[in-house]
């Protein structure tokens, strides 16, 4: 009888003794990538803060939230294209291309078919990537890296290399750049928007869960009956139209189309910011939430090193530094051999 009772009360006990304290349920929801961001954020801040008491000040805060705002839309979609296994080298030259016909359709047509004008042009842009792939069987690389120069080319034909339009006296364009919703600015809301889009999308949708199969093990994802090359044509149409919305942003933002101005280098932008927020290259495995802080990050590196007066050259060794530094713990976590190193 004893030995029952001691028996029935083993397990609550042993329970009782295993039970995580609050505080580690919540790092644990959070994520040890997440962790080190915000712990980033917080020294970095620190750091450019004591040289300079202006970066704190709440109109230098509002100006790096608005300066991130179209890369971060660029990294919020990189980040769903890596984790679905592929990457995309063209968002920035999309941006680019949909910058310049959004002044071009706005001078003709207004501003609402401007805006519509230019998300088709980036979705169309998407789905050539994704029929080079799936189709022509060419990796995503070498097939955005081909759209990179592409449309970059054809931003530069239909412009003849020149900023096109004047959108700054447009009600709507003047909104997008400057306007505030409830004391919000409207770019930094847009970003808003969109990262929960895509967060509700992968995190508790049937297609984020197949993106990230797909990112997983593609033969694993073919065999279960999902249809690889829908998801990849629809990927990269959605990163296509968001990139577009970039692109439109930048119109907003400096009051005409601009083929390269604006959106040189994005796409590599994106590509750190998704790999710093913890977004594996191999695919199958990241958050929006780790993407949103790594953009932050940069975002507060960026601002700091102009208010510190670093010559701006910098900026790229610096974004450089980090997407290498990201890539190599990503490897030391996983285990994964570096090359060059014996087996």
């Amino acid at each position: 009888m004893t030995t029952t009772t001691t028996a029935a009360h083993a397990v609550p006990i042993a329970l009782a003794g295993t039970r995580e304290r609050p505080i580690t349920r919540v790092f644990r929801a959070i994520g040890v990538q997440n962790i080190s961001l915000i712990a980033a954020i917080i020294a970095l801040a620190a750091a450019i803060g004591s040289q300079n008491s202006a970066f704190f000040l709440a109109s230098n805060i509002k100006t790096i939230g608005m300066a991130v705002t179209i890369s971060g839309l660029l990294a919020l979609v990189q980040t769903v294209v890596i984790i679905m296994g592929g990457i995309d080298l063209s968002v920035g030259s999309v941006a680019g291309l949909a910058s310049v016909t959004s002044a071009m359709i706005f001078m003709n047509a207004g501003s609402i078919a401007s805006v519509l004008g230019a998300l088709a042009i980036g979705a169309v842009c998407g789905v050539i990537s994704g029929c080079v792939v799936v189709f022509g069987r060419v990796t995503p690389m070498i097939a955005t890296l081909a759209g990179l120069i592409a449309f970059k080319g054809v931003a530069q034909l239909v412009s003849n290399g020149r900023a096109q339009g004047y959108t700054g006296a447009d009600p709507f364009y003047v909104f997008l750049a400057r306007g505030t919703v409830l004391g919000m600015p409207t770019l930094i809301l847009v970003l808003i928007i969109v990262a929960i889009f895509i967060h509700v999308m992968l995190s508790y949708t049937k297609v984020g869960r197949n993106i990230y199969a797909v990112g997983g093990n593609d033969t694993a994802a073919r065999l279960s009956g999902i249809n690889i090359n829908r998801y990849i044509l629809g990927v990269f149409a959605l990163a296509g139209t968001i990139a577009a919305l970039a692109g439109i942003l930048i119109t907003a933002r400096t009051g005409s189309g601009q083929p390269i101005s604006g959106s040189e280098g994005l796409e590599f932008q994106s590509i750190t910011a998704a790999a710093l927020g913890g977004v594996a290259l191999r695919g199958g495995k990241g958050s929006i939430g780790g993407t949103i802080l790594a953009v932050i990050l940069l975002g507060i590196l960026l601002n700091g090193m102009s208010l510190l007066g670093v010559n701006p050259f910098w900026q790229n060794l610096a974004q450089g530094t980090l997407l290498v530094s990201a890539v190599i713990i990503q490897q030391v976590r996983n285990g994964e051999r570096r090359v060059g190193l014996p087996k």
